[in-house]
């Protein structure tokens, strides 16, 4: 039985939704009614949406949410993180993103990007929780034998690429500071036989910049793109300290970064990502949380207002940024590369219903309201390929799953 969707609001006009077998959008419109047969979703006059996209995450660290918070990067790295997850299990990983899926789909994200251990695991609790995501092993060699861990990407991208949807399979080496650059050759080689996207933390830090010059004579996305890690298949993480010039630069070979804010903010990375200069330059631009370890919550809505206010304080310019523009990044519509769906006949039928009743949305301009005022409480309704993952906000597995990542989390002494 199909889905249709009645009484919608999109663009300030009621309209209907029909979804297409295939999980597509078949039909839409104020002249699309139901059909004899089709499962019709009353809208009630919610606000038909475009969902979010969250464009850097390690879902599966939900289980270290409050773990070693108030460290900087790398002792809580070092310290914290990186001894705990020596011994992570499939199902450590499996539970922590079922977890990670809730609290998307409780903020209106369908789609992530996704670096971490065991992703096969991840691949299938994305499955499982009926959203979609890219995702990649993290590949850390400097002081290895570089030999098995490229064998292990090949497998790792072979197992995940044939996955098929929901999932896109990545490279993902973990930062230049944790591969060598013999290694980042053969991940930008193995992109382009493989057409597959490449995902890396850059430019993060000071101290990862200052490092880069001392040993290379570059800065970072320099470094990058003489090794040919510069495409349009690259997604960035984080970029703070991207200068003038490497903005530039990663404008011209079309990458896409994303920018942290409340991650940034929370390990004190010293700046705000530069979103004018990133802007002047044509640079693609996408929003995420990073991993609940670092940030503590993946409600993509949250991060919208903090990216927002950051480059508005940092630039002391209440025009820095448009609040269209910002939900236009939020929902990954300002880079190709993140896989955003439109709201359009024969795009996928994943799609947002906001309660109008929500006070934050209830007068006003929808897209101010929606970067500044509203929160996670005004997503009603959230469906995927068709399928309702959340209906009146009820999530029917919330019990289990966080059960069962409590469960894990205390397994690994968190």
């Amino acid at each position: 039985m199909s889905l249709f969707v009645a009484n919608a609001v999109f663009h300030g006009e009621h309209v209907g939704l029909r979804v297409a077998a295939d999980g597509t959008i078949g039909a839409l419109g104020a002249e699309v009614k139901p059909e004899h047969g089709e499962e019709v979703l009353d809208a009630a006059g919610a606000i038909l949406v475009p969902p979010l996209v969250n464009g850097h995450t390690h879902a599966a660290m939900t289980l270290f949410r409050g773990s070693g918070g108030d460290l900087p990067l790398m002792p809580w790295l070092e310290e914290r993180i990186w001894p705990i997850e020596a011994q992570l299990e499939p199902e450590d990983v499996y539970w922590g993103t079922r977890l990670a899926c809730l609290e998307f789909i409780r903020s209106g994200t369908t789609r992530f990007w996704d670096m971490y251990w065991h992703p096969e695991a991840t691949a299938r609790a994305v499955a499982d929780a009926g959203l979609r995501a890219t995702i990649g092993a993290p590949f850390i060699d400097k002081g290895r034998d570089p030999g098995p861990i490229r064998g292990a990407a090949r497998e790792s991208l072979a197992m995940l690429e044939g996955l098929g949807d929901p999932i896109r399979a990545s490279l993902a080496p973990h930062a230049i500071y944790t591969v060598s650059e013999e290694s980042l050759r053969f991940l930008a080689e193995l992109s382009a036989e493989r057409d597959a996207p490449v995902q890396i933390h850059l430019s993060e830090t000071a101290p990862e910049v200052e490092d880069c010059i001392a040993q290379t004579g570059l800065r970072p996305a320099a470094y990058l793109d003489r090794l040919g890690l510069l495409t349009e298949r690259t997604l960035i993480a984080h970029g703070v300290w991207l200068d003038e010039d490497e903005l530039a630069l990663v404008a011209a070979r079309g990458v896409t970064v994303v920018s942290n804010p409340a991650a940034n903010m929370k390990l004190a990375v010293g700046k705000v990502f530069p979103y004018p200069a990133a802007r002047a330059a044509g640079v693609r631009i996408g929003l995420g949380t990073d991993g609940a370890g670092s940030n503590d919550s993946l409600d993509l809505l949250a991060d919208l207002k903090l990216f927002a206010l950051a480059q508005r304080h940092a630039a002391a310019d209440a025009t820095a940024i448009k609040a269209a523009d910002a939900w236009t990044i939020a929902t990954g519509r300002a880079a190709p590369l993140l896989g955003a769906t439109p709201l359009a006949p024969g795009a996928p039928a994943d799609f947002l219903l906001l309660d109008p009743r929500t006070p934050e949305l209830a007068i006003g301009d929808l897209a101010a309201n929606l970067v500044y005022a509203a929160d996670r409480t005004a997503v009603d309704t959230v469906v995927v390929a068709g399928k309702v993952l959340m209906r009146g906000g009820e999530q029917p597995e919330r019990d289990e799953v966080v059960a069962k990542a409590a469960e894990r989390a205390t397994r690994l002494g968190l």
